[in-house]
């Protein structure tokens, strides 16, 4: 009998030092270097979403884009939202999940104003016919050296975009949100762990883990699960536009894989809090940080 082959973990992708150049906030997939894994290629998905409308947050890059390819994969029809200028990545992951034979749409918007909230909803619903899985990924990071650097203008973005639009979209949801259907949010390793050069980020990722607890409590009654995951160190062009160039070549040597996560590796844990067999997971935080802490 021929033994199984294993994937390696250590190696499943790129360690530093990385040579991608610096970008402008929040960062473009086609400057990355290396470029991420998203699943574009190597993920066989077996069905486990046919038949149900995602809406994901942040789906033009990074963890979004990923969470997109993978559901569409595992037949979930998705819906994308961006910030108007980062359309372009937002076109490309839509184009990604058609050549898979996906179906996908993109609207962009800003889901830190609750009147785009509400119309985003229903515009998946009008397009689809349900909302079955909402996936509150959008995310604002800066990075201050000082707290003096600290920007008032930047701390009222971060926790509109990162912890208003998840409250906003699901109260939006929620009337649409049958038996069975579920949210899920990205929070961060930075909730439990601050890196102090990330005060309002890890302060925004604090309250979605616990926003996420309750939020399971109040939809538990409507048969409606909630969950988050807490990634550790990943690739996506938050990184080299958000943080000095020092700290974005050795990114992820902290872990004990001595790399970062690549999008895919966390969309995976998405796809099973969206399926049937997380059926019995409710107010829960992933962690999936390369051994840096448990969530």
């Amino acid at each position: 009998m021929s033994q199984a082959q294993l994937q390696d973990p250590r190696t499943r992708g790129p360690r530093p030092p990385f040579p991608t150049p610096q970008q402008a906030p929040p960062g473009k997939e086609a400057a990355m270097s290396p470029a991420a894994d998203h699943g574009e290629t190597g993920y066989r998905g077996t069905g486990r979403l046919e038949g149900r409308v995602a809406l994901i947050t942040g789906g033009d890059s990074g963890i979004g884009r990923a969470v997109a390819l993978l559901y569409a994969q595992e037949g979930a029809r998705v819906v994308i939202t961006s910030l108007p200028d980062d359309d372009k990545d937002a076109q490309e992951t839509v184009a990604l999940i058609r050549k898979l034979g996906g179906q996908a749409l993109s609207v962009p918007g800003d889901v830190g104003d609750p009147a785009f909230c509400n119309s985003l909803v229903e515009h998946t619903v009008a397009a689809f016919g349900s909302l079955d899985i909402l996936v509150n990924n959008a995310a604002f990071q800066r990075y201050y050296p000082t707290l003096e650097a600290l920007k008032i203008d930047e701390i009222e973005t971060g926790f509109r975009t990162n912890v208003f639009a998840p409250l906003y979209l699901t109260q939006a949801a929620a009337r649409h949100l049958r038996p069975g259907a579920c949210v899920i949010n990205t929070s961060s390793i930075q909730a439990l762990v601050p890196t102090p050069h990330l005060i309002v980020y890890a302060a925004t990722k604090a309250a979605i883990s616990s926003i996420t607890k309750s939020l399971a409590g109040l939809l538990a009654e409507q048969g409606v699960r909630v969950n988050a995951v807490a990634p550790g160190p990943v690739w996506t062009p938050l990184i080299p536009s958000t943080m000095p160039m020092e700290e974005v070549e050795k990114f992820g040597s902290a872990t004990l894989m001595k790399r970062p996560a690549q999008p895919v590796e966390q969309a995976a844990i998405f796809v099973f809090l969206a399926s049937d067999d997380a059926s019995y997971v409710t107010g829960e935080v992933f962690g999936a940080t390369g051994g840096r802490t448990p969530i």
